[in-house]
Order: C-alpha cells, then structure tokens, then sequence
C-alpha cells in the first residue's frame, strides 16, 4: 500500500478581495463571486516565488526522520524560475533533505504534481523503505484589468509519499490522455499566459468524459463506487460543469453526495485561487477537512487531474483508517485566516514589482506582510539566494 502520508499547503500572506476588484474594474461582482465562484484571490510579494512556497509548504509536515528516507523530491510547476535549474534543487538545499536523494522539476502546465505523484508512487512501490516529496507550486498571471486577471492566485502544495500511508492509499489503475493542443500557453518570451478561454473550458471536459469512460472500462469500477471526487480547479465551477453530465441518469441520492461533496472541496479554491499544479490536491485538503463530510476510512476518491495543451489523468484513492488524526486542519485555517487583505493600489504595487534582471548584487524588498519561513533574499550575479 502506497500513498500520501503527509500533506499540506502554503499560500502568501496577502490577498486581494475580489468584490474590491470587480467595483474597480466596474464589474458586477456576482460575476466573480457566484459566476466563476471565487471570492478571494492570493497576492504573492516579489520575496515569493515557486521555490520560497514550495519550501514553505513542505517545512510543516517534515521532521528529521522523513528528511532522512527521502530519496526523491519532484516538483511539478509551470512558473519555474529558470530555463536550466530545477526549483527541486533549492528545495533539497532549504529544507536539509539527505544528499543521495533526486531532485527534479517536471512542466505540464497544471498536470505537472500528478506527475510527479505518479512518479513518487512507482518509486516508493518499489523502494518500500523509503519515501518521495511531491510539491505543486505556481504563481498565476494572466496580467491586470485582463479578461484572466480573476483566475489569478498563488500558492504551493506538498505531499509526502510512502508505503503504508496514513491519509490515502493511492489505488493501481490509472488512465491518463495527451492531446497536442493550444487552449492554454506561455512563450518563453511572456511573463503572462495566452488562454482561448472557450476552447480550454470545453477540452477540460471533454478530457474529463473521455477519461472516465476509459477508466470504467478498464477498472470496472461504476460512479457508485465512489463517495467524492476532486477536480483541478482554475476556479470552483469549473469542475462542476465536468462532474454534472455524468450525473444525469444515476441514483438522485449518489449524485447529490458527489455534488455535496464537490462543493466541500471548492473552499480553499474560492479564498486563495489558481494554484495550477496545486489545484487538485488543494480541494482534497479542503474536502478532508470541512467536517460537513462523511466520509470514513475505506471512502474512494476520484481525481481529475487536468494540465492545458493537454495532458489530463484520472485515478482514484482510498482513505485509510485514522486518517482525520493526520490532517493540518487547524493550522491550514489559521494560516488562511491570519492574511492580510489589499487595496487596489496595493494589489497592483505588489503585481507590478519585478525581478531585477541586470548583472550585479539586488536585495530583495521583503515586505512586512511577509512573515513566511522561507523567503527570497537576494539576486546575486543573476544568482538566486534565499533566506530562512
């Protein structure tokens, strides 16, 4: 039995109230709060980045022992910080992790931590002595007063992989789909993502129902053989409009526990974001910890993981008793609850602040909002030097 054993999730101390947003953008702020579903949107500060939430993420969950039996750290993002160098090596230096462990970064849009759990699972299968770090961090951008500027967010998930896990087993049969497409992509040359906004709307469920015909057929396993399911989310309708059509012609009771539980699982979406590679596994922490849920040890998840351009996968997991025990509930609230919230003229300082880019010695302005573990320090020779 191999699965997550630890999990957790960090996002930036700053946020931006999207009823603020849309009165300055001269929107009606239903359509943010009840047409996409969102209600907060993460502001990260320019001492951030993909390694700093990722790290901070991971710190909670690790003690000396996992540091140790570590062999593998993949980090799945598409907003790395550079064209060579993987952010899985800084991660490996801030958090201590042993030094004949492997640390890699894998892209595919918001696919990228399936990939690496995927991965982090067929190794741990394989190694039952030893463990796995799988991370999801991203920064969205789609720039300000933009058709995309509402799906903006930020934040970064870590899961540890082992044998004998305590929160979910991760069940043998996958399906996974690749299709050569462009409803979502970002040049080297842009800081800002180009999105056929449509187009990806209906490849991510299409994906979805393609996915899931292949997967009953190849499992035999049937919608009531579930209690939950956990989609990627850009924003928190997006799933539903994927889960709905499945739903028609099944048992009313079943499909309203899966749409109850659906919408348990949008709560930490609707106040932080889009995290990209995190997405997925931030609604499963949100499920797992709302106490409205009733789900008990031996409950099946579904997962729908979905990356632009596109790779899509569906797999399935099965909680494990006592595994409300290892949860981080209080401290995951207490962390979103603590945030600061911005102005307009502070959201878009914080959006406009940039990497310097030229040779020589830059501190990095920490702002005093960011009380984070880990944090960006300085560019030294185009080098990129945390702090702790």
């Amino acid at each position: 039995m191999v699965g997550i054993d630890k999990i957790n999730f960090y996002t930036p101390n700053t946020y931006i109230d999207l009823v603020t947003l849309a009165e300055a953008r001269g929107i009606d702020p239903d359509k943010f709060i009840i047409g996409i579903g969102q209600s907060k949107m993460s502001v990260p500060p320019i001492s951030q980045d993909t390694v700093t939430m990722g790290a901070n993420a991971a710190f909670p969950i690790l003690e000396k022992a996992d540091l140790e039996l570590i062999d593998l750290i993949v980090v799945g993002t598409e907003s790395g910080i550079d064209e060579s160098k993987s952010v899985g090596t800084f991660i490996h230096d801030l958090l201590g992790v042993q030094p004949f462990a492997k640390a890699v970064e894998i892209k595919q849009a918001c696919y990228g931590a399936t990939a690496g759990l995927m991965m982090a699972v067929d190794y741990v299968r394989l190694h039952p002595d030893r463990k796995a770090l799988v991370i999801g961090s991203d920064i969205s951008r789609y720039g300000l007063a933009t058709s995309g500027e509402v799906t903006q967010g930020a934040g970064a998930i870590a899961m540890v992989i082992s044998s004998n896990p305590r929160i979910l087993e991760i069940e043998g049969e996958t399906v996974a789909l690749t299709q050569n497409i462009f409803d979502f992509w970002r040049p080297n040359y842009s800081d800002t993502a180009i999105v056929d906004g449509k187009f990806s709307n209906e490849a991510y469920i299409s994906s979805f129902h393609t996915l899931w015909e292949e997967f009953m057929r190849r499992t035999e396993l049937k919608l009531s053989d579930f209690d939950a399911f956990c989609f990627h989310m850009p924003y928190t309708k997006m799933g539903k409009k994927a889960l709905l059509p499945i739903l028609e012609n099944e048992d009313k009771d079943l499909a309203n526990q899966l749409i109850f539980n659906y919408d348990l699982g949008t709560h930490y979406t609707r106040h932080i974001g889009n995290i990209y590679t995190g997405s997925l596994y931030l609604s499963l922490m949100s499920l797992l910890n709302n106490p409205d849920h009733k789900l008990t040890a031996k409950s099946r998840i579904g997962f729908f993981s979905y990356g632009s351009g596109a790779v899509a996968e569906i797999f399935s997991g099965v909680l494990v008793p006592g595994f409300e025990k290892h949860l981080l509930k209080k401290e995951q609230e207490e962390h979103l609850e603590s945030r600061i919230s911005l102005s307009i003229d502070e959201y878009e300082a914080l959006f406009n602040e940039t990497i310097p880019k030229d040779d020589g010695i830059h501190t990095i302005n920490r702002s005093k909002t960011d009380n984070s573990l880990f944090y960006l320090k300085e560019i030294n020779e185009h080098k990129r030097i945390y702090g702790k």
